[in-house]
């Protein structure tokens, strides 16, 4: 039983933690760990939404055998086909051969593709506006496609008003102890967490969560059971709110982010100058983020929050220094836009950074790229302070 959280009287959490897992999807650094939400209907009809990952399978079938205790599985609803939530569908169908799994066509096509035997499972194909009653609970289908996969459902239960989200409104960090979000300091335990894994995960598909969100608007939300990250019971404005700004590319902040390249140290020397002389001109808090040694999600996160953005790194090979090149492909994948950028380079004899930079920023929807640039020769020197402070001055005053 102790992998078991109760949600309401007959709605139980059967999912478990990984604090193992080095990076999610093998690319995203989780030092704070991941949850992989699983939930159970005790009612009339029995029901499991969504699995898990094939890394907590002895934790998760543990509870799920625990929570039926000997009754039949009547339903296994499957509103994701990712692995990390999908991973353990066979199991369970072989567990249970009776159940009838139910989901969307474009999930159990994808199902076909991961298990070629669910061609034999029963199922129940699923549309939005479709209803599943258990008995007592009634869940209404809910499309969500591209949030962040083309199959995904959501489910609303009309009697508890709780909505069965998916991967929407989940968040990367393992369960410690609690389920609710009101059970933790969210904002200090799970929001640059939450954000990290919008902005990277979800954050290319601003237009369908805004599509999903009028949608959500029309329910009346008491519960948000999310696929990762804790139950929403309290507050839940506060959370609609978060995803209406990150869904629309709308800075969380006012805050600057100050990203930097640097070889030897020069580079890093300049930027430093640059943010104190920004905060000294805004009063905002200003971050500094060294590009080599950030993990680019940590870096999308903050252009996320953050209203501006100060990129300054060196020109190599003639090129833009490679891991800002990779930090600013990244932000052109996931479709950044409503930030100002402002633009500095090192370089020797040839910097070309700012016009490289500037040409493939350019490129982003309803982004401002400040004429005001910077430019150091190989190292900051007291010739340069007239110059920081005119970038700096730039940054500070710059609007939309």
């Amino acid at each position: 039983m102790n992998g078991i959280k109760k949600v309401i009287d007959d709605i139980f959490w059967i999912g478990g933690s990984d604090r193992r897992l080095a990076r999610f999807e093998n690319i995203f650094p989780i030092p704070e760990g991941v949850s992989y939400n699983s939930y159970f209907i005790d009612d009339e009809k029995t029901a499991v939404f969504d699995t898990a990952d094939i890394t907590i399978s002895d934790q998760y079938l543990e509870n799920l055998k625990t929570v039926i205790s000997g009754k039949k599985l009547d339903y296994l609803v499957v509103l994701h086909m990712e692995p990390d939530h999908c991973s353990l569908i066979n199991t369970v169908v072989t567990m249970f051969p009776e159940v009838t799994v139910v989901s969307s066509s474009k999930s159990f096509e994808f199902m076909k593709q991961f298990f070629p035997e669910s061609e034999n499972y029963k199922k129940l194909e699923v549309k939005e506006g479709d209803e599943l009653s258990t008995g007592k609970h009634t869940f209404k289908f809910v499309a969500a496609p591209m949030v962040h996969w083309p199959e995904v459902l959501m489910a609303y239960d009309v009697t508890s008003k709780a909505l069965f989200a998916a991967d929407a409104f989940g968040t990367f960090g393992a369960l410690d102890g609690g389920l609710f979000a009101d059970e933790y300091d969210y904002e200090k335990d799970f929001l640059d967490s939450a954000r990290r894994y919008y902005a990277n995960i979800v954050g290319k598909y601003g237009m369908p969560v805004q599509t999903v969100l009028k949608k959500a608007a029309g329910l009346d939300i008491k519960l948000i059971l999310s696929l990762h990250g804790p139950v929403w019971r309290e507050n839940i404005g506060w959370l609609l709110d978060k995803y209406q700004k990150w869904s629309t590319y709308t800075a969380e902040t006012d805050d600057i982010a100050v990203v930097y390249g640097s070889l030897y140290g020069h580079t890093a020397s300049a930027a430093e100058a640059v943010a104190a002389s920004i905060r000294e001109k805004t009063g905002k808090n200003v971050k500094v983020y060294d590009v080599s040694g950030t993990d680019v999600s940590y870096l999308i996160g903050e252009v996320w929050r953050c209203s501006k953005i100060v990129l300054i790194c060196p020109t190599y090979n003639g090129g833009i220094y490679p891991p800002m090149e990779a930090f600013i492909n990244d932000m052109i994948a996931l479709g950044v836009q409503n930030r100002i950028f402002a633009l500095g380079q090192n370089g020797t004899w040839a910097p070309v950074t700012v016009k490289l930079m500037t040409d493939k920023l350019a490129t982003l929807k309803n982004v401002k790229i400040l004429e005001q640039n910077l430019t150091i020769k190989s190292a900051l020197s007291a010739g340069d302070m007239d110059a920081v402070q005119a970038f700096a001055d730039a940054v500070a005053n710059s609007r939309f």
